[in-house]
């Protein structure tokens, strides 16, 4: 098995610098460093997730969020290469598997394919909603 502690590691180490920075310091480039490190870092998690597609670019999240970018990134590539490592050389299966750990969500971080309510049961909880907000209202 792959040892990919240290490369995690170091990834931690400078995602909490990163966060204790003063705007100061960050405004002087380390943000924008950080930045680019952390496309890197996803570029080549992406290589290895998806050998045959374009990897996406990491959206600047602003310079607040370098940290947690790189965090971000950094984990994303070291399970990258645990799976790479645990996967068989000559397997022809498609990967990852179509049930990955990751699962699509919309803008606001909801599931996309999630189970939805039926019809009844969001109007029963719409009214006792409507009605509860009433009665407090004319409290």
């Amino acid at each position: 098995m792959l040892d990919v502690t240290p490369l995690q590691t170091a990834v931690d180490a400078l995602a909490d610098r990163l966060r204790t920075l003063p705007q100061s310091r960050l405004d002087q480039g380390a943000a924008a460093e950080a930045l680019a490190l952390a496309r890197q870092l996803a570029t080549r998690a992406q290589l290895i997730e998806r050998p045959g597609e374009t990897p996406y670019e990491l959206p600047d999240a602003g310079m607040f969020a370098a940290g947690d970018q790189l965090a971000v990134a950094g984990h994303d590539l070291v399970e990258a290469l645990r799976t790479a490592a645990a996967r068989p050389a000559d397997s022809d299966a498609k990967w990852p598997p179509p049930t990955s750990w990751r699962r699509p969500c919309d803008a606001y971080g909801r599931r996309r394919n999630a189970a939805r309510e039926p019809p009844r049961a969001v109007a029963r909880r719409r009214a006792g909603q409507s009605e509860a907000m009433t009665r407090s209202a004319s409290r």
